[in-house]
């Protein structure tokens, strides 16, 4: 496994990150215990950097791994929406309660998306930085789906790492596209803050060119290391084989290609409609406000994941 400095920070972390949003409530919903075996095949195989949140429902998942695997071994990310003094101070006790740890490697403000939403947020960043000096924290920054959050975020000293949407069709950039994106993460590194990306498989909107989807991204020296979702230990071991440049076994290439999929909509969608006019397979419809599937017509394209504007479309 290869593994690169994150910025600032000085971590070492492995090129993948354990991206843990698919083992919780909001996708498979796995107990905690499943769920932990999952993320622990990662850890065993070279895997050293977790990727979660607040929102995400897993912090019971990683309290178990914790329980068999050495926490300092591991480098631990988190995100709240957290907006002032006392809803990070919330977040922040309920992250180091949850997964019994007394420290945080990385705090992120979750999907910023402009210097208008850091300004509004900026005092949630402040109680988080003053954690940081009191050891806490380690390190600061923010995840984002714009272009405009990532050239915010460049420009405040104390952000040491910015956790961006980054895949070779854009799908998820709220204000630009790929390349726009990459130009502006590569502004961020000149002021040595840590990139690691996010969604390099669309939200499973690109699976279906999963070796060049993730060639695109892993061939990106803007990059330090890439979050990916996985839900299985057959995921796990495809997934390091692909960023070790190794040939995926086809027994668990078969098992991967036989797994069913599901487009999945969640439940944050505001029910705009704008998925619904472009799937040409008339699988969408909008009931009580919400997208909703049609099984027998959607044909997992994901195509229609380009045109949700809050990232609602996931093929799972």
């Amino acid at each position: 496994m290869e593994y690169n400095v994150l910025g600032k920070t000085g971590f070492k972390v492995s090129k993948m990150c354990f991206g843990a949003l698919t083992i919780g409530p909001l996708q498979k919903n796995f107990n905690p215990k499943y769920g932990a075996s999952i993320i622990l095949e990662a850890f065993e195989s070279g895997v050293n950097f977790i990727d979660t949140a607040e929102l995400y429902g897993t912090y019971a998942h990683i309290n178990e791994v914790f329980k068999f695997y050495q926490r300092d071994k591991i480098i631990l990310i988190t995100k709240s929406y957290s907006y002032s003094k006392e809803t990070a101070k919330e977040s922040l006790e309920k992250a180091l309660r949850e997964m019994n740890t007394d420290y945080i490697d990385g705090f992120l403000l979750h999907e910023q998306e402009s210097e208008h939403t850091l300004r509004g947020h900026y005092e949630a960043l402040e109680y988080f930085i003053k954690m940081k000096e009191k050891g806490y924290i380690r390190a600061v920054g923010i995840s984002t789906h714009t272009i405009s959050a990532v050239k915010a975020a460049s420009k405040i000293n104390e952000i040491d790492i910015i956790h961006p949407i980054v895949n070779k069709a854009g799908i998820g950039i709220y204000d630009g596209n790929i390349e726009q994106m990459l130009e502006a993460i590569r502004e961020a590194k000149k002021n040595n803050i840590g990139i690691y990306a996010m969604k390099p498989l669309g939200g499973g909107n690109l699976i279906h060119s999963y070796d060049e989807a993730l060639d695109y991204v892993l061939n990106l020296k803007e990059i330090d290391s890439i979050a990916i979702g996985m839900q299985s230990k057959e995921e796990v071991k495809a997934n390091i084989l692909k960023f070790e440049g190794k040939k995926i076994p086809d027994e668990i290439k078969e098992k991967l290609n036989n797994k069913k999929r599901e487009l999945h909509i969640a439940n944050w969608c505001e029910g705009c409609g704008s998925c619904v006019s472009k799937c040409t397979h008339k699988a969408l419809s909008i009931v009580n406000n919400k997208a909703v599937v049609d099984k027998d017509k959607c044909v997992l394209c994901g195509y229609c994941s380009k045109y949700c504007k809050d990232f609602c479309i996931k093929v799972i």
